[in-house]
């Protein structure tokens, strides 16, 4: 199979429709089938499922695009030196929970590296799709916690998708809430407390249970419950309705910071943040620089 082969590749994932990666690549549908149906063939796997709707990666194509991934990348560094004869465009991505300290740690790589060539991508995004993200080599890194109640599924996961998890922090569960609310002067609170307000966690799509929550206790039963995508609409809500949200306790100031305070919850439980990656690729030069900067989060 050729570079150009595995191009078309990700095209046709990224655009989940042969038709549509077509006309972005400018070549006809037939082209690009016979070129999708020959790498197939090579490589000995189905990549796509095809359906009315499109198509969709396969289990093994998955696998193989992330693959196809690193060598269109590697190849790009290539030409970028010695044919363009400009510095190599260096690329890093990391997928993550919504954690503010893992935005401060990308700023600090960012501004550490320092060249004028680089692609940097900071995925807030589901659990699952964070395993997916670094499974499939689209991430360099995924950034999420292990806990009592999720840490035996997640790990299998783990096991099974060949990625290892390294423990950079932990942190007590703490609540976010609006200075203005009810319980803002406690120095503490338990589960019983919150009861009469909202549970506000982020979505985790079909994916939703406890063992892909962000948030501790999502097991939890509760009458009020709201499901949000990103940190700034869970801020609006905590204003807005008096509602809550379970985390490790650190919050941005620009994110009206001044606005919402963090108190202790006196459960027993305990959130163990750390990085995934896969098993068989070492932490590249900025991955350590990364993972150095979110080393002076620990608690």
């Amino acid at each position: 199979m050729t570079l150009q082969q595995l191009k078309y590749m990700i095209i046709v994932a990224e655009s989940a429709s042969i038709t549509e990666a077509a006309k972005k690549l400018y070549i006809s549908q037939p082209s690009l089938s016979g070129a999708v149906k020959e790498v197939e063939k090579e490589s000995g796997i189905t990549i796509f499922n095809r359906c009315r709707a499109g198509v969709a990666l396969t289990k093994e194509g998955m696998e193989f695009l992330g693959y196809a991934r690193q060598v269109v990348q590697q190849m790009e560094l290539l030409e970028s030196k010695y044919i363009d004869k400009k510095p190599a465009k260096q690329r890093f991505c990391v997928s993550t929970q919504h954690y503010t300290f893992t935005t401060n740690a990308f700023v600090e790589l960012v501004q550490h590296f320092g060249q004028e060539r680089f692609e940097f991508i900071l995925n807030e995004t589901q659990t699952h799709q964070i395993i997916e993200d670094v499974r499939n080599r689209f991430s360099d890194l995924g950034i999420l916690y292990l806990c009592d109640s999720n840490e035996k599924v997640l790990k299998k996961l783990f096991k099974e998708y060949d990625l290892v998890f390294h423990e950079l922090l932990t942190a007590a569960p703490h609540i976010f809430i609006s200075k203005d609310h009810p319980l803002a002067k406690r120095t503490s609170v338990r589960l019983d407390d919150l009861k009469s307000y909202p549970r506000l966690s982020f979505v985790q799509g079909i994916y939703e249970s406890s063992n892909f929550s962000e948030e501790l206790f999502s097991n939890e039963p509760v009458e009020k419950s709201i499901k949000v995508s990103d940190r700034a609409a869970i801020v609006n809500l905590m204003i807005g309705l008096e509602g809550y949200t379970i985390s490790s306790g650190s919050f941005p100031k620009y994110l009206q910071g001044d606005s919402i305070v963090s108190i202790p919850l006196e459960e027993n439980e305990v959130m163990r943040i750390g990085y995934i990656r896969n098993s068989d690729k070492a932490l590249s030069e900025l991955g350590e620089i990364y993972i150095e900067a979110l080393k002076q989060y620990r608690t």
